[in-house]
């Protein structure tokens, strides 16, 4: 599999992770505690960065810092979107729109010499 793809799946996966420690608590565990809920989301962070970290490493082989971040950034909302209106039940507005488009500019403006051969 090419760096490039791998790394793209291995910060997916990782996001999933990611998504539900900082996030999935607060419909899960909404009425524990707050350390119940840190201790639980530390402890799905575990996996998160058992992939995020490989992910980075092998990315930053064939992209900078910046393409790397700005993949993170859309991959997050990626899986965020979906997760948020689905999960916890939140109402779709058009700042999810507004959000996606700034990203594909970033995406544009950071890979834009690959793309354009340059």
């Amino acid at each position: 599999m090419n760096r490039t793809l791998l790394t793209v799946v291995l910060l997916g996966c990782s996001n999933v992770f990611m998504t539900f420690a900082w996030y999935g608590h607060l419909r899960n565990l909404s009425h524990r505690p707050w350390l119940v809920a840190a201790l639980a989301s530390w402890g799905i962070a575990f996996f998160e960065y058992l992939l995020q970290v490989p992910a980075n490493r092998i990315g930053h082989q064939v992209m900078s810092v910046g393409q790397l971040k700005i993949i993170q950034e859309v991959i997050t909302l990626t899986i965020f979107v979906p997760f948020s209106l689905f999960f916890l039940k939140e109402k779709p507005t058009l700042d999810y729109l507004g959000a996606g488009v700034c990203l594909l500019g970033a995406v544009f403006f950071l890979f834009r010499r690959k793309l354009m051969g340059m």
